[in-house]
């Protein structure tokens, strides 16, 4: 009887402990599920930050190109306008040029004796009377 009341108490022993570790286990389990469940929102929100971050990143990227794109466009038009304005001064000086050009081969064919130079420079003076007497009248 002794040895069966040992056995007994053994048996005992024995379930009590498999209880204790049963809850043990249960207790580790819920913990482990504590833990990746906060590991599970830390991840979201890591993730949630790095979306947020990248897409700060590329909105800034964006801005940052539109201003250089604005800025390289307005430095071009600028250039643009500048060798406009330069091609029309060329151009204006070339016209002057020529005008004087033709100008002179006039006045040296009208004026290529003495006779015609006294009637040129008449009618000039004539021309310019009249102009101011027309002038002064209004």
């Amino acid at each position: 009887m002794k040895s069966l009341d040992e056995r007994q108490r053994n048996i005992s022993g024995s379930l009590e402990t498999a209880e204790r570790i049963k809850a043990e286990m249960a207790q580790l389990q819920s913990e482990n599920e504590a833990l990746l469940a906060k590991a599970r929102e830390e991840r979201s929100m890591l993730l949630k930050e790095a979306r947020e971050t990248r897409d700060k990143i590329i909105n800034e990227a964006k801005d940052q190109a539109k201003g250089e794109a604005a800025r390289i466009v307005s430095e071009a038009q600028q250039a643009i306008q500048q060798q406009k304005m330069a091609a029309i001064t060329e151009v204006k000086n070339e016209v002057s040029a020529l005008v004087i050009e033709v100008a002179e081969k006039i006045l040296r064919r009208e004026l290529a004796n003495k006779a015609e130079q006294e009637k040129y420079i008449k009618k000039l003076t004539s021309e310019t009377i009249v102009s101011n007497q027309e002038a002064v009248s209004y």
